[in-house]
């Protein structure tokens, strides 16, 4: 007889969050006007928001409601999927967006917000609910969130007893190091429960990326193909075309070590890497992931220049267009040493993953914008067909980004006499099979933090173990002689010494 399916995990379709307040620090920045308001407009045409869903915008600027509410009509409109806002739809939506400006430094007028809140509470039946964002400069996060709690508005009660939820979601980068990730979770830490931060990853609320759970926990046909003895390794590559762009003075301090592999990569080395959870619930799938870092085979000092590499554009082509090199950009230090490419082989030392090289590798200034997560597997024992045999190995490629959907490579007879094998892919694309857009990562992400499901968010935990798996290698190139900046074309995958990272074991990088 068979099973009765699986229920669906909380925080699935059709349940709707409770009503409260969006407050948004920097709530006049990019962020919030290309991501933050176009997803939530989008969840509102798809009926996700209760009835008394509030935005309050926080920055210094002395903006008005009215104002605020034009700038972000104008956000949705070039930068939201669903495209410009319909009247009628966007008047109803924008009676729930106010404005309050504040100095984050100015801890005493956190009570004039906290002012405002609670009249939005008895204006709008929010019942005390508030859900903190800070899109903000990293340097902002202590103060915003020790002033919160020296204000009253972190903890998870109102005045008048009523119940209300106080939650905090927080950008990356979290920390530039292990130590100052540690002091930052001290600072959350004595302002939030952990249950009440929610640290984000915008990659985790991709399509495909939530898919690799279900490909393979829904799927009985992958599972038993996951493991050290079917797969020779995994590469993981984000790959973007666009430099620095206005961000060169933000990009000097971070780098593509500290703002792609330390968060993005390594949370997809994670999915791919990880047990099956007892349960879909946020703690056990975070149990898993976290369990994955602890299992990373230790980098010691003197194997950095073996297992990581690090590059920095320099002029070149783009999509046929001549571009600037990286220390040609607006911001950048004309010796910067900042690298804008950084490669890294790992190993999981566990006993599903033992011997398996993973290798990620992210760059700025590459021929073409693509993140995607290959399966290689291991080729057949016995060449059964000679030099007929399978040319390239079988591969799993889970695409990410930019056109979300799962291939499968293997081997098939050409319609010929003789035996001649040519590799043949089978292709799902999440568009043409589901024929619908493919919603923002911010609008699933924004979604489960109003509801308080914390599956696709990092713990505290999660955070510095990533930062302990990358620090040999930051000290490494903080301590060794400087190097030898620019060493790679914009237009092209990267230094040489990223290939050879995988030459040496007979490997290569999967052509995109």
């Amino acid at each position: 007889m068979e099973r009765e399916p699986t229920p669906i995990p909380p925080g699935s379709e059709g349940e709707h969050p409770e009503p409260g307040v969006v407050v948004i620090f920097g709530a006049s920045g990019d962020l919030t006007r290309r991501k933050l308001l176009p997803a939530l407009y989008a969840l509102r045409l798809e009926d996700r928001l209760p009835a008394a869903f509030t935005v309050v915008g926080v920055a210094r600027r002395p903006l008005g409601d009215d104002e605020f509410r034009r700038q972000m009509r104008e956000g949705v409109a070039r930068h939201g999927r669903t495209g410009p806002p319909e009247p009628a739809e966007w008047e109803a939506f924008a009676e729930g967006l106010f404005y309050h400006a504040l100095d984050f430094q100015d801890a005493p007028a956190y009570a004039a917000l906290a002012a405002q809140l609670a009249e939005l509470d008895r204006a709008r039946g929010t019942r005390g609910n508030y859900l903190y964002y800070l899109a903000t400069p990293p340097s902002a996060y202590p103060v915003i969130v020790r002033a919160l709690a020296q204000a009253g508005l972190a903890r998870e009660a109102t005045g008048d007893g009523k119940a209300g939820y106080r939650r905090i979601v927080i950008e990356k980068p979290f920390g530039h190091d292990l130590a100052s990730a540690r002091a930052l979770n001290r600072i959350v830490g004595e302002a939030f429960a952990e249950s009440q931060v929610y640290r984000i990853d915008h990659y985790l609320g991709k399509e495909t990326v939530q898919n690799i759970l279900v490909l393979r926990f829904a799927n009985a046909i992958f599972e038993p193909l996951w493991n050290r003895g079917q797969v020779d390794h995994v590469q993981i590559t984000v790959a973007e075309a666009i430099g620095v762009e206005e961000r060169g003075a933000y990009y000097e301090e971070a780098g593509a070590l500290r703002d792609m592999v330390q968060n993005h990569l390594l949370q997809l080395l994670c999915l791919v890497a990880m047990e099956p959870p007892v349960t879909f619930g946020a703690d056990h799938v975070r149990d898993e992931k976290t369990k994955v870092l602890r299992a990373v085979h230790p980098i010691a000092l003197d194997e950095v220049d073996r297992v990581a590499v690090r590059g920095q554009y320099e002029r070149g082509t783009v999509d046929g267009q001549p571009v600037p090199g990286y220390r040609e950009e607006p911001g950048v230090a004309a010796g910067s040493t900042t690298e804008t490419y950084a490669a890294v082989r790992l190993e999981v030392s566990n006993w599903r993953w033992a011997g398996v090289p993973f290798y990620l590798r992210s760059g700025k200034r590459l021929p073409s914008r693509v993140t995607e997560i290959t399966l290689q597997f291991r080729r057949p024992p016995h060449l059964l067909f000679g030099s007929a045999s399978v040319l390239l190995p079988n591969a799993l490629v889970l695409r990410i980004q930019p056109d979300e959907g799962i291939a499968l490579r293997f081997g098939a007879k050409l319609p010929v006499q003789d035996f001649r094998i040519r590799p043949v892919t089978m292709d799902f694309r999440y568009r043409h099979s589901f024929g619908i857009s493919t919603p923002e990562a911010y609008e699933r992400l924004l979604l489960d933090a109003m509801r308080g499901d914390a599956t696709l968010f990092a713990r505290e935990d999660w955070v510095e173990a990533a930062w302990e798996v990358l620090a040999p290698i930051q000290r490494a190139w903080a301590e060794g002689p400087p190097p030898k900046f620019p060493d790679y074309a914009a237009g092209t995958w990267g230094p040489r010494e990223a290939d050879e990272l995988l030459a040496r074991e007979g490997r290569r990088w999967r052509r995109l």
